[in-house]
This record gives structure tokens, C-alpha cells and sequence, in this order.
């Protein structure tokens, strides 16, 4: 069963942006695409350079799916399950997450 572990207020990510959390031993990026309550949360760690990153790239769309580009070397990760485009042997983990009363969750 999972535990949820509330990260921060919804209103501390911008829109379009995303932010880094510590989660036990585990750095995770966490994402607000639009201005609603959705968020998605990916591993922060680019797995081509081996940087804490992911959560400084762009959110774009691409064949209708959302994805973060890593700002060092702009491979994109997927939002909602962290593959790789250009490389699934490089995909990153990615993590339940939710809004609830106006805070980010993520499951344990």
C-alpha cells in the first residue's frame, strides 16, 4: 500500500515549470505543464550526464504526449512515465504523484 508524502503547495510550481524535491534518497522532478492541478514527477537525474537537471528543462508537446527536455543535452523525457524518445535504454523513473487541497503528493 502506498504512502502519499506531501511535497509542496501547488501554488510554489508556475505553471509551464518545474521544481526538485528530495524524496527519501531520491531527487525527483516535479512538473506543472498548464494552470490546472495536474503534475507529473519524473527522476531529476539526466541519465546521459549523469546531472541533477530534469526539473530545470521545457515542457513541450510532441504527437500530442508532454515531455521535459533536458537543458544539457535535449533528449526528452516523457512526463507521464519518464521513456526517453531518443534512447528508451536511458528512460528515467517516474512516480505517482497528485494534487490534494491544494498540495503536491507523491506515492512512496
Amino acid at each position: 500500500m502506498s504512502q502519499w508524502i506531501t511535497v509542496c503547495p501547488l501554488a510554489d510550481i508556475l505553471p509551464g515549470t518545474g521544481v526538485c524535491a528530495l524524496i527519501g534518497e531520491r531527487q525527483v522532478a516535479i512538473f506543472r505543464p498548464h494552470a490546472d492541478e495536474q503534475v507529473f514527477a519524473i527522476s531529476n537525474i539526466d541519465p546521459f550526464a549523469q546531472a541533477s537537471v530534469l526539473s530545470r528543462g521545457l515542457i513541450a508537446e510532441h504527437q500530442g504526449e508532454l515531455w521535459v527536455a533536458s537543458p544539457l543535452k535535449k533528449q526528452h523525457f516523457r512526463l507521464y512515465d519518464g521513456h526517453c524518445l531518443e534512447d528508451s535504454g536511458h528512460s528515467v523513473a517516474s512516480f505517482t504523484c497528485r494534487t490534494v487541497d491544494g498540495l503536491v503528493q507523491i506515492a512512496d
